[in-house]
């Protein structure tokens, strides 16, 4: 899989842009606050139909603007071509085209471009608070399973109306009650899906953390939740009313979920060098890649952005060998010649100010 091109009309700080992309190496060269990473954020909508960077869709609509455009044209397996347009306008309401259909549900953009992206934000997956990897698994899952998007969607929006109730100056308990049933029934289902998730996720990124340390390092991964599986999660929900009441908010469930992470043993968020935390990191990504792969058929695009100059050599020529066949949106402020000679088959765009100047042309 890989995008074929995109066009942006008053996306973030560009008015209007049409590019063709290599289905190999694509590096994005330019200084800091050019707009390197709205084009990457512009690509990674297309997948998941929301920023990586904010939760406001309006933020991503050119200033003085009323609606912002992305289009692109994208290639999956066995060379079938599809499309996806996305509108935005200013109110933050989103219309979403695949394939010149519209679609009604945002969970039917999912399956359809398959996105991965490495930051400098996700070197902190492991020595960072819960959030932070409850996010990379959300992603993740998301992307290659839609009933965990929908129950994913449903528990948020539960959650949210159960926090803003116990908020109101009388709380009727059969109201809560109401919504401890809904809470369980897809906070189960959540569980589930994630516990499954991690399970493989550390069968993967054990063996390739394995190559990466030459066998100096065994990495484990655990899912730590809330709730247990065997304990009821509506008898739990019960029993913490009384707290949820005097903290207004709802202190139990899988909102509060976490992924340890250990080697050789040694719980690598407490106790890991920054080197190990960061190896970490490429691992797990790594293992992302695979895992969509290996579900969907699909190889995802991955998109760099400014990473590669927080790896130091050895991880760099790793993560290099690593990406064999999948298409690449490299962010850089410079190119060094090494670097240029791991990719032969290559675009080199240069970006200023919102404009894209592809070398050569």
């Amino acid at each position: 899989m890989y995008i074929k091109s995109i066009k942006l009309k008053n996306f973030r700080n560009y008015r209007e842009l049409q590019a063709d992309f290599s289905s190999k190496v694509n590096f994005l060269l330019g200084q800091n606050a050019q707009g390197k990473t709205n084009l990457l954020e512009s690509i990674y909508i297309t997948s998941m139909g929301k920023s990586f960077r904010t939760n406001r869709d309006s933020e991503m609509i050119s200033f003085g603007k009323d609606f912002s455009s992305v289009s692109a044209e994208i290639v999956r397996e066995d060379d079938i071509e599809g499309s996806v347009e996305i509108v935005i306008d200013k109110s933050g309401k989103k219309s979403v085209k695949i394939d010149g259909v519209k679609i009604k549900k945002a969970s039917q953009l999912l399956e359809n471009v398959y996105i991965v992206i490495f930051s400098p934000e996700d070197l902190k997956i492991v020595k960072d608070e819960p959030e932070k990897r409850r996010k990379f698994i959300d992603r993740e899952l998301c992307q290659i399973k839609p009933a965990y998007y929908e129950s994913l969607s449903n528990y948020k929006k539960v959650l949210l109306q159960r926090n803003a109730y116990l908020k109101e100056e009388i709380v009727d308990p059969s109201v809560l009650d109401i919504w401890d049933m809904q809470l369980s029934e897809y906070g189960l289902r959540v569980m589930k899906h994630r516990a499954e998730f991690i399970k493989k996720l550390d069968f993967i990124s054990s063996e390739i953390h394995k190559k990466i340390t030459d066998g100096r390092e065994k990495l484990q991964l655990k899912y730590a939740p809330n709730i247990d599986f065997k304990d009821n999660i509506y008898e739990i929900l019960k029993k913490s009313c009384d707290n949820d009441l005097r903290q207004r908010t709802t202190t139990r469930g899988p909102h509060k979920d976490d992924m340890e992470l250990f080697i050789n043993g040694i719980n690598v968020r407490n106790f890991g060098s920054q080197g190990q935390q960061r190896t970490c990191a490429l691992s797990l990504k790594l293992a992302e890649i695979n895992i969509i792969e290996e579900e969907t058929g699909e190889k995802p695009v991955l998109l760099l952005d400014d990473v590669m100059s927080e790896l130091d050599s050895m991880r760099q020529k790793f993560l290099i060998k690593s990406l064999d066949n999948i298409q690449l949106f490299i962010t850089t402020t410079e190119l060094p010649e090494s670097m240029m000679a791991e990719f032969p088959e290559k675009n080199i765009f240069f970006v200023e100010n919102g404009k894209l100047q592809k070398k050569g042309n």
